[in-house]
């Protein structure tokens, strides 16, 4: 046994690697890949519905007119064997102020903000044999300014109906009274890679579906979590067509931040409440487990149809042991149910939260345009005939369409 591991170790190592990633930081230069891509200068079976792009993937080829990969992050050592190699990262920086009132959409680690706010991130990419590290950290500076928040004129009936979305989700009206000056583990991982395959922990942001702005299941709209990650770097090429996939579980934390006015009441009771599970501890952070398969047909040229689904549970701390829901310790939720009927104790409902759906883009080149859409469920549906009867509880949906209209003096975009 011990000498089946060695052997696969040398394997293993003598595989030549060079795997940075291209991160939404830097939406930008992803912008640009794909409005390329969609008037035909950039040609590749990458969905590119699944984000961060691997720079190493072997249909990543892009002309250097454009985009330049070895200028993206210049080379500081490479041995001789290529079994080492130690690059620099690019200097991202993002400049954010608000005149009035907090706004944010899509711009990762900064947090809603009246004022002056900026992320700065640098760092390195290692590796080593199989082993790629990239040291990606974000500073980020907040002036957090104070702004007019929801009035407490309003009557508390209002506030009560207010208090129904505060305390079903995690969305604080200012964070904190402060300024903020934050470091965070940004766009960094560790990861080991075997040929087309991924396996790691990472704290990058992702991005997942075709949409342009507001992609539903997972996006940049706040800043990365924790996660270990199974995925392919480059699409598997199968006789019906191509794959792509991305598996994660991870930990989502609180913000740590409370709604206005916790202390207010209606009727006789407090209307701020904490989450909390059956078993009377309070739920500080949430386990969540996630997949994304993205297909390529072989019939249907530049098309590409995918589903994403995913599954989180509030967390409980019991006699030492922590429980993902009540009475489970189960690490992989996201195979487990489909339909809550199969539930085996039907009260999990508040402690299990569960979402999935389909999606699809077609690119057509010729026209320079593409066509998308996504379609998912923010619950769990109790069985098949609940699925079909009711199509229009807890959805979401996108369709999209982008073309490229070109300049024939000057061949802008």
């Amino acid at each position: 046994m011990i000498r089946n591991i060695l052997i696969l170790v040398f394997i293993l190592i003598n595989i030549n690697l060079n795997s940075q990633s291209l991160n939404l930081n830097e939406s930008h230069i992803i912008d640009l890949i794909r409005s390329r891509e969609i008037s035909g200068e950039f040609n590749s079976n990458l969905s590119l519905n699944i984000l961060p792009i691997d720079l190493n993937s072997s249909f990543f080829n892009v002309d250097s007119s454009f985009f330049n990969k070895k200028k993206y992050s210049p080379t500081l050592i490479n041995s001789t064997d290529n079994k080492f190699k130690l690059k620099i990262l690019p200097i991202d920086y993002n400049f954010e102020y608000n005149s009035h009132h907090p706004y944010n959409r899509n711009n990762g680690s900064l947090i809603p903000n009246k004022g002056f706010q900026n992320l700065i991130s640098a760092g390195f990419f290692i590796e080593i044999g199989p082993l790629s590290v990239q040291l990606k950290p974000e500073f980020i500076y907040s002036e957090n300014l104070n702004f007019p928040g929801f009035p407490e004129s309003h009557y508390p009936i209002i506030w009560a109906k207010r208090y129904d979305g505060w305390n079903t989700i995690d969305t604080p009206e200012r964070f904190g009274n402060i300024r903020h000056n934050m470091q965070l583990l940004g766009q960094s991982y560790l990861k080991f890679k075997y040929k087309k395959l991924s396996i790691g922990i990472s704290n990058e942001n992702i991005w997942w579906g075709p949409s342009i702005r507001n992609s539903i299941m997972m996006s940049n709209h706040a800043r990365g979590f924790k996660h270990i990650s199974f995925n392919t770097t480059s699409p598997v090429i199968t006789p019906i067509g191509n794959f792509e996939w991305q598996i994660i579980s991870g930990r989502l934390e609180r913000s740590g931040y409370t709604p206005p006015n916790t202390d207010a009441s209606y009727a006789g009771r407090k209307l701020y409440f904490r989450k909390w599970n059956q078993n009377g501890v309070y739920d500080d952070w949430r386990y969540l487990q996630a997949f994304i398969i993205n297909y390529n047909p072989k019939w249907i040229k530049n098309l590409s149809v995918g589903i994403i689904r995913w599954a989180q549970m509030y967390s409980a701390l019991v006699e030492g042991k922590y429980y993902w829901m009540e009475g489970s310790t189960s690490y992989f939720p996201l195979f487990s149910n489909l339909f809550r009927s199969n539930d085996k104790n039907v009260d999990t409902e508040e402690q299990v939260d569960q979402a999935g759906g389909i999606y699809f883009k077609w690119k057509w080149p010729d026209a320079k345009a593409e066509f998308y859409g996504e379609f998912h469920y923010n619950d769990s549906k109790w069985n098949f005939r609940d699925l079909i009867l009711d199509t229009d509880h807890a959805s979401g949906k996108t369709l999209g369409l982008r073309k490229i209209f070109t300049s024939k003096k000057n061949k802008n975009y």
